[in-house]
C-alpha cells in the first residue's frame, strides 16, 4: 500500500496524484498499485 501526504503542493501535481490514487482527506493519497506504477509516480 502506498500513502502519499502533501502540502502546499500546486494544483497540478494534486489532480495528477488523485488521477493514480484515491483521496481520503484532503492532501492524503493512498493506494495498493504493482512495482511499475510505483516507479511512474
Amino acid at each position: 500500500m502506498m500513502v502519499i501526504v502533501v502540502e502546499n503542493a500546486p494544483h497540478r501535481l494534486r489532480g495528477r496524484l488523485a488521477v493514480w490514487l484515491l483521496e481520503i482527506r484532503a492532501g492524503v493519497y493512498v493506494g495498493r498499485y504493482g512495482r511499475r506504477v510505483r516507479e511512474m509516480i
